[in-house]
Formats: C-alpha cells, structure tokens, sequence
C-alpha cells in the first residue's frame, strides 16, 4: 500500500531545499529547524566540489556577519555586569579612538555600533595579520575612512562599526576579542563546536566556498581565500554547525533581562518598516515578529532567524555565494509551514517612463556599484560588483543579470526579478528633495551621475 500520508513541515523544506539547491548549483547546505523544543537536523551535499566529503549536520560552515549576535551577546553580558554602558562614549574606553570627523569621534557610543549608526564608511577590509594587535591596528587604520552621514542620524551597514566594537570589548576584559568571546558566550552556552580560527576548523569536517555563475553554461568554481582575517573577526569570524546555531537559538529564544532587550526595535532600516534592535534584524511577517541575521564571508552564505512567541527558529548554511537565494526561499516556506505566518505583498504604483527618469543614473558604493536605466518602461538596476573583500585587492565576484524594479511609494521600490527578488531599494534624499543615496542591501550608495 502506497503511504499517502502528507510530509512534514520539516520533509518539505528538505525537499525544497535539494530543489533549490540543483537550480541554483549550490553543492552543500546544513539545515536545522527549531520548534516547540524539538530540533530536526539535515544536511545535503559535499563540502568541497574538489575534495568532497558528505556534509553532515556537524559540518562547520562560516556563518559570516551572523557573529555580530554574538558580539551584541557578549556587550550585554558586560552591560549586566557594570562593565560597560552601552551610551557612553566609546572613547571611554579606547582613548586612543581616532575617527576622520571629530564629532563622530567624540560622540559615538557601543549602542551607534551594535545598530549600524556610526555613519562612517562600514565596508572596509584589510589584513592586518594574525598577531593579537590585529584589531587595535584595524581600529588606528579607521582614522582614513570618510564620515558619510552624522553619528546617530540613519542606518546604513556598517561592518568597521563592529570592529571597533570588538575592539572595546578587549579593552574592557583585558583579553583578546576571541578570548573574550569564548568566556563570554561560547562556554556558557556549550558552543564547542563554534571556532575562530582556520586551524582550530581544520581538526574538523568543514566547508570550502564555492562560485557559482549565473551563466550555467560556467563552472562552479571553489571560492579564494578562504579565511576573512583576524581584523574582521567581530565583523563576521564565527565558523560553526547548524547544531550550535540551534542551542544558541534557543538561548535568545528564552532570554530575559538585557539579552532580552537585543530583540527591541531601535532603529528604523527600511522604509518598508523594519527595523535594527542591537545587532539582530526585527521585521514582521505576517502577524509575527521576526528576529535574525544573514551572513555572508567568500563563498558561504548563512541565515539564522528566530520567532521568539513561537519558540522556533531555522537556520541554513550554505557553501556558495548564491546561498541566499536558497535561504530567502527556504525561510520564507518555513515560516508559512511552521506559523502560518505570510508576508503581505507590497501594492505596486503604476509610473511612467517620464517619472522614472528621476531615478537613474550610477550610484557608488566601496563593494559594488549600481546603474538604473530606464527602458521598455520599466526602471532596470544593474549591479556592478567591485571586489574589496576580504582584501583591498580581492577581486570582484561574478556580476547578476539586470533586474527590473517595481515602486511601492516614491522612495521604496522592490526588485521585481532576478537573484536579488524582493530586496528593497530606498532613495535617500536632502533637505531640498535631491536624491543622493540609494539604499540597497543595508549599504548607501552615493549618487555620483543622473
């Protein structure tokens, strides 16, 4: 007799996830769902398309920018114990701090890092070696790096802000920002299998990154180099296992006091209403309201979200560079699967090719630039990767076909097509109703031609 009984929430995303995983040629994923306290793990794939090994649910994967939680995490953790308050001066503790714009300098606080409203230039990457002067050398080097907007006036991601976080954290403790982690997060939460550096993973089975060309007629190609550096470890450094990320879950799942308050929206990141609380993205699907991260480090891209009145979180680790993709559909099927929980769609404004003009044009950014052409009457972004991680010389990454935007309002549009499908894309404007930032990805991007 044929078994006709329907597949489980947790079957369907596995099948969902082998889908997407053949569409987008992605050759490994570790997936872990958390629900009501039960965890089911599985993964899929190799490690490394050129020494491949099965992934397994306690195969290591960089987990990228993901690690901010973390340092978020730790900083409340000495915010609990009065070593640390999160709005004073961060020269307070690093009098040596000195930033381009004096005013940034004097003013920024713990809490402008841990929401991305440091205003600097946040894309910056550099080597600064192994040693344990990394960060403080990091930190020195942030002098050079142009203030784009004022401290505390508006979010925009900010990668060097994170640094110099970890930076305070080791003034504070007196260790190294790693050592400091392991006291103040990792061992309390029994994160052994959660690492920092290259050679601690290599003892175990780890993921390579992995390129994956939107030609399909090109070769994935294994991702170089494969370390981000020590400089950048508050920035996105953790290399850990699906199984790590659900008893971390589970942590902020049922946190109280100040790691509670991680989860409160501070900071308004979007015009379509999400928000940044310290460290975590807060947005709403449906009727529930969604905490999480991405990250993304050379080839690897992850995702951790979490739905804290539901107890449940998913997390999916993947080993290329279109994981996204996989993540955004995956997420989004889990969500409905497990809570009901559908993201209202966006109505669309009908505009015309004459009011699109306004819109076009380059603009810049340190990782990628972007160009919007009007055409067919439709408003079409090209993203122009630039390369700049995580090395000032690494080169730029495979460039998307274009997409085409749909307006929302005057100022939100959607991509309507293509990798980047339902991204927001915001313009930023002077007191005057000039244009001069588009906002993409959490990054501005200055208006330089139209």
């Amino acid at each position: 007799m044929l078994n006709d009984q329907p597949a489980s929430p947790f079957d369907a995303l596995c099948a969902q996830v082998e889908r997407e995983m053949e569409r987008l040629r992605v050759p490994g994923v570790a997936l872990a769902v958390l629900y009501q306290g039960e965890t089911r793990a599985a993964a899929f794939g190799v490690t490394n398309i050129a020494h491949p090994l099965p992934v397994t649910a306690d195969t290591l994967f960089q987990i990228g920018s993901i690690t901010k939680t973390f340092v978020a995490t730790a900083a409340m953790r000495l915010a609990e114990a009065g070593q640390l308050d999160l709005d004073a001066p961060v020269r307070q503790y690093l009098p040596e701090l000195r930033l381009r714009d004096e005013t940034a300098t004097a003013r920024v606080t713990m809490r402008h890092l841990l929401t991305h409203t440091g205003g600097w230039l946040g894309d910056y990457f550099d080597d600064f070696g192994w040693g344990d002067d990394a960060l403080a050398r990091y930190v020195a080097a942030m002098a050079k790096l142009p203030q784009l907007t004022p401290v505390g006036s508006l979010f925009h991601y900010n990668n060097a802000g994170f640094n110099l976080a970890g930076r305070v954290i080791e003034a504070i403790t007196g260790q190294t920002f790693e050592s400091a982690m392991v006291e103040l997060v990792l061992a309390p939460l029994g994160l052994e299998m959660t690492f920092f550096y290259p050679w601690d993973a290599m003892l175990h089975r780890f993921v390579v990154g992995h390129t994956s060309p939107y030609d399909a007629d090109e070769p994935v190609s294994l991702a170089r180099p494969w370390p981000i550096g020590r400089s950048s470890h508050p920035a996105g450094g953790i290399i850990s296992t699906v199984d790590a990320l659900m008893r971390y879950a589970q942590f902020h799942l049922t946190a109280g006091g100040v790691i509670h308050e991680m989860q409160a929206p501070l900071v308004q990141t979007t015009l379509a209403g999400d928000w940044r609380g310290l460290s975590w993205m807060v947005r709403q699907v449906g009727e529930m309201r969604i905490i999480g991260h991405g990250g993304a480090t050379k080839g690897q891209q992850a995702t951790l979200q979490l739905c804290p009145a539901a107890g449940f979180a998913i997390a999916v680790l993947t080993n290329s560079d279109r994981g996204s993709e996989l993540h955004g559909t995956v997420t989004t099927a889990a969500f409905n699967a497990y809570l009901g929980a559908v993201a209202e769609a966006p109505v669309y404004l009908a505009l015309s090719s004459d009011a699109l003009i306004e819109y076009a044009g380059r603009y810049t950014a340190p990782l990628n630039d972007v160009t919007l052409d009007v055409g067919d009457g439709a408003l079409k972004l090209q993203l122009i990767p630039k390369g700049g991680f995580p090395r000032p010389d690494s080169p730029p990454g495979p460039t998307p076909p274009p997409a085409c935007l749909a307006f929302a309002s005057r100022d939100l549009a959607y991509v309507a097509d293509g990798p980047g499908k339902d991204s927001t894309v915001e313009f930023l404007r002077d007191s005057d109703g000039r244009i001069i930032w588009l906002r993409m990805g959490g990054r501005v991007h200055r208006r330089v031609e139209g």
